[in-house]
């Protein structure tokens, strides 16, 4: 529910927990009271082009949450879709929902509670000379409620769980939740009792909470005490989990270890089995190569993505050929051992092994050689080992962290005289990792590393020529409609991957006429995965990569809250671009600023070329919706777009840029 004009209190807050229901009710009746068919505005002073009325038949139609899909939330949820008409009343669950003139409508009401897998909502409409009524379910995820009282354990919370291969002389942590106040123990069969402990702490808040809510009230964690920890050493438990590396034989049948957890409260226990098989690894390195495309097709981007921990975001990327110890398995989890300060974890499945028994790597590093060529400079480096690396950015300069490698780089030939490469050292950082630094006369436009036999070819993109008076001229810029597949939907229908589209083609032109030679991603209604995207971008040696999205809220998310223009990028010389796009579409659209973003997407993850994503309007707003219908509303973000780009590349030319030394 909202009220855009009078600033009601439920534009400003979302509902949360002990808000007053009735409170509620009255905020969406007062909201209510706009009659049919008035334009609504958007948040803030927007510039967006009114809502059109559409005078159709009275229909109910739900879009989101669709019959298939299963929500992620707790005490809200938001729904949206059409009712045909402009001049139509709404609610749902009794409770007013604003209709916009197009017919669109976007509700964010109390999730039902029991907290039943099945919700159902009754969405009632009426004109002046009709009526209709829809029953409408929507399955909810399930997850664990503890009882109110009592003993009980989660089961679904035990970690580790399944196949796990792990050193002999490391401990290996154990978590399960379980009832508060409870001793909880482990019963391994042999007659082994592993006591767990309290580890009272902070509880979590979702992802999408973290990421897209505003409400700060919302990101506190509460507190809780049902988290109970230990650890086993030296422990082999179950049946064969199977072969540590590589795609051998599955593993043998025989079932979990049959390892119980027991919680007792009081007089009452109550027990599950952990399941959970160890297989304990011996001393010899098992050495690996990285692997992504182990089928053969051809349709991988040659790298292997390493974590931090199971499941974090991604921070390394190993080229295919590189060469690891694997030191640890969760399931499809692998850990490799980098250095000795330093372990990622890959995905097990991208690991090749090699021969057993060889001396554990170590790469060492010859002397450098610096190439100067019309779009880039190559610095080759040899190393004995095709040992892992990390390439670190920062304000005119970029680092070659090489791990498990020592120097000998006893020259440093820099070739004929490049002004664009101030000077090229190397540092020995810790007695097995090697820093090799580039110090640049300009900014960092891209960059990229690669394999060749055992030399490490880093390429260095050397920044366009821009003219600060036509700052356009002659770049060539990759310009990527996002989706389909997948994509959002709007209220009365509209796909985010049609929308898109539309955006991107006026951007096309708009840079043209400033220009530049333009590459579209696609340039009609077909689906394209998202490598064939940045591959095209990255082969073409673009100057810059624009992906043109709209977005739309995770669920448990307050739209209308939450809603707005957000640019997204990865690497620090894309910060610039975004920040000026995402000025200039705050600027057009008149829109919330919710700010730039770094973000582990796929289209601002090439490394040759600033890239940015931009989310200039909310599908899921139905004056937003309409906006992305309208060619005026469609011309507006291509023009900020445009202009942000325009900004950004004057602002180099000019030398202000931030990565100008």
């Amino acid at each position: 529910m909202s009220c855009r004009k009078s600033r009601c209190p439920c534009t400003l807050h979302p509902m949360r927990r002990g808000t007053s229901l009735g409170l509620a009710l009255a905020c969406a009746a007062a909201c209510a009271r706009v009659p049919p068919g008035t334009p609504v505005p958007a948040s803030g002073p927007s510039r967006l082009p009114p809502v059109p009325l559409v005078r159709g038949p009275l229909r109910i139609a739900v879009v989101y949450p669709a019959p298939t899909d299963v929500v992620d939330v707790r005490d809200s949820i938001f729904l949206f879709g059409s009712v045909g008409t402009g001049l139509a009343q709404l609610t749902v669950n009794g409770a007013p929902v604003r209709v916009w003139p197009d017919g669109g409508w976007l509700a964010w009401v109390a999730a039902p509670n029991p907290a039943d897998s099945i919700m159902s909502f009754i969405l009632a409409a009426r004109t002046a000379g009709d009526s209709a009524t829809l029953v409408y379910p929507v399955r909810r995820s399930r997850r664990f409620i503890p009882p109110p009282s009592g003993v009980w354990i989660d089961s679904a919370s035990a970690t580790p769980a399944g196949r796990v291969w792990w050193p002999a002389g490391e401990y290996l942590p154990l978590s399960i939740r379980a009832a508060e106040g409870a001793t909880v123990r482990v019963r391994f069969p042999g007659g082994l009792v592993v006591p767990l402990a309290p580890d009272a702490g902070l509880g979590e808040v979702s992802v999408a909470i973290r990421a897209f809510d505003r409400d700060t009230n919302n990101l506190v964690a509460p507190r809780e005490a049902d988290r109970y920890t230990g650890a086993i050493r030296g422990l082999a438990v179950g049946s064969d989990p199977g072969p540590f590396l590589g795609h051998g034989p599955g593993p043998s049948p025989g079932g979990d270890s049959g390892a119980v957890v027991e919680a007792i409260l009081g007089s009452d226990t109550a027990r599950v089995r952990w399941p959970l098989r160890i297989a304990l690894l011996d001393t010899v390195p098992d050495l690996m190569e990285f692997n992504d495309d182990t089928a053969g097709t051809g349709t991988t981007d040659s790298l292997t993505v390493g974590r931090a921990r199971p499941g974090a975001t991604y921070h390394w990327f190993f080229p295919t050929g590189t060469r690891v110890v694997a030191s640890g398995r969760l399931g499809d989890d692998l850990r490799v051992r980098l250095s000795r300060g330093q372990e990622a974890w890959v995905a097990a499945p991208d690991a090749v092994p090699l021969p057993r028994g060889g001396a554990d790597l170590r790469g060492t590093v010859g002397s450098l050689t610096l190439t100067p060529a019309p779009d880039r400079l190559t610095l080759r480096v040899p190393v004995t080992e095709r040992v892992p690396f990390r390439v670190e950015e920062s304000a005119g300069r970029l680092t070659l962290r090489l791990y498990n490698a020592v120097s000998d780089a006893n020259w440093t030939r820099y070739g004929r005289t490049d002004p664009y490469v101030r000077d090229i050292s190397w540092q020995q950082e810790t007695a097995d990792e090697l820093t090799i630094t580039l110090t640049l006369s300009g900014p960092v436009w891209g960059y990229r590393a690669r394999w060749d036999r055992n030399d490490l070819l880093f390429e260095v993109h050397r920044p366009p020529a821009i003219h600060a008076g036509r700052p356009l001229e002659g770049l060539l810029i990759v310009v990527d409609p996002g989706h389909p597949p997948l994509g959002a939907t709007g209220p009365t229908g509209l796909r985010e991957a049609e929308a898109n589209l539309h955006v991107a083609l006026l951007l096309r032109d708009l840079l043209a006429e400033g220009g530049a030679r333009v590459v579209m991603t696609r340039s009609a209604d077909q689906s394209l995965e998202l490598w064939p995207r940045v591959k095209l971008a990255d082969s073409l040696g673009a100057d810059l990569l624009i992906s043109v999205h709209n977005n739309a809220l995770p669920d448990g998310v307050n739209p209308f809250t939450n809603s707005g223009a957000s640019v997204f990028y990865n690497h620090p010389r894309s910060l610039p671009l975004a920040r000026e796009i995402q000025a200039a579409l705050v600027e057009r659209l008149g829109v919330r600023d919710l700010g730039v973003a770094r973000g582990d997407l796929a289209l601002v993850r090439p490394t040759w070329m600033p890239a940015v994503l931009t989310e200039g309007l909310f599908m899921m707003l139905p004056d937003q919706e309409a906006a992305l219908r309208s060619p005026d509303g469609q011309r507006a973000y291509a023009l900020a777009v445009r202009d942000g780009i325009v900004h950004y590349l004057q602002r180099v030319a000019e030398g202000s840029g931030p990565n100008v030394p």
